[in-house]
């Protein structure tokens, strides 16, 4: 007869071996919770894998209550239940939660990082100030000489515009021209963040290079007129298209889970859901640059009016102030991470 106590180390150790079925079932666990199942044998194979997970739970909390094994099964088991019995996806409730819950969570963590691309942006910017109102002449660095020409003869390039181009059609290019631009911002940061420090860099020596060169020939005034009703969220939907790519360059430079894809498909997930508000938002800053910036009839308040409104809208749609948040402002400003519970020894 085998005494109680070598049967309870048998027991244990048979329990144990199933190490191997539990790492599997996590692993499946994690990529159905990405993605949809294959065929039918493996959305089977997941709820086979949830009563093992469940079954072998049971066993540990009794054979191995203070062990790694149990806490790995509790974590694994929780994993399995939350993919096996997840909602359905509605878009319109993933919409609000994008809205009320995402955004201002990746809006709090990405905070340094937009602060740093907002002082890159205003300290380039000051310097081409500086460099073409102290140096006319490099001026050619920054603008086309059809450009140039046109300031000279005392115009802005933007008079008459919409003479030759709808309002419509140019709607639609500045708008893809805006997206483009942020996009590449964003993606740019994927070299280690060097390709967002050049867009930020070159497109802020370029506006206060413009300026300073209208300002030579007294349009900086008329500058300004057409470009503050969309440039408040124009400008700053390019520095958080930056901050963005920072965010996923800090990942790959300092990676904060076990490797280094691991942190840098975190990141990118979560940033990534900053460029979907960031193209809505340019499609509005389209449509005010196409139909009311280029419009010589409007006054100046008119023009400030409202881009300082559509910058408040902005605000308040990235921080979940439209809706009902959800999301606890006190949470720690950490990226989430899906790393999987440590394996058992």
């Amino acid at each position: 007869m085998i005494a109680p106590a070598a049967q309870e180390e048998a027991l244990k150790a048979a329990l144990l071996q199933r190490t191997p079925q539990w790492q599997a079932a996590t692993s499946r666990a994690e990529r159905l919770a990405q993605e949809q199942a294959t065929d039918l044998a493996d959305a089977t194979q997941m709820a086979d894998d949830y009563r093992l997970l469940a079954h072998d739970l049971a066993r540990a909390r009794r054979l191995l209550p203070d062990s790694r094994a149990r806490q790995y099964l509790e974590a694994a088991y929780a994993r399995a239940h939350a993919t096996l019995y997840r909602d359905k996806w509605h878009p319109a409730q993933a919409a609000l939660r994008l809205f009320r819950d995402d955004l201002p969570a990746v809006m709090h963590w990405l905070r340094p990082y937009i602060l740093w691309s907002t002082v890159i942006f205003v300290l380039t910017g000051f310097s081409g100030y500086w460099l073409v109102n102290t140096y006319s002449d490099l001026i050619g660095l920054f603008a086309s000489p059809d450009l140039i020409a046109t300031v000279e003869r005392g115009q802005l390039w933007t008079q008459g515009i919409l003479n030759v181009v709808p309002s419509s059609v140019l709607s639609l290019q500045i708008l893809t021209n805006n997206i483009v631009v942020s996009l590449f911002a964003y993606c740019a940061g994927f070299v280690f963040g060097l390709g967002t420090l050049y867009i930020l860099g070159l497109n802020g020596l370029m506006l206060g290079a413009v300026f300073a060169f209208t300002g030579q020939h007294a349009l900086d005034g008329a500058l300004f007129r057409f470009i503050v009703a969309h440039g408040c969220v124009e400008i700053s939907v390019m520095c958080l298209s930056g901050a963005a790519g920072a965010a996923v360059a800090e990942a790959l430079i300092r990676p904060t889970n076990a490797d280094r894809l691991k942190s840098f498909q975190t990141a990118a997930l979560h940033s990534g859901k900053l460029l979907i508000a960031c193209a809505l938002l340019l499609m509005g800053s389209g449509l005010i640059e196409g139909y009311v910036s280029p419009r010589p009839d409007l006054s100046l308040t008119t023009r400030v009016t409202i881009g300082v409104t559509y910058w408040v809208f902005m605000l308040a749609l990235l921080n979940g102030w439209l809706f009902k948040r959800a999301w606890n402002a006190a949470k720690p400003r950490t990226v989430p991470t899906t790393s999987s519970p440590r394996i058992p020894a």
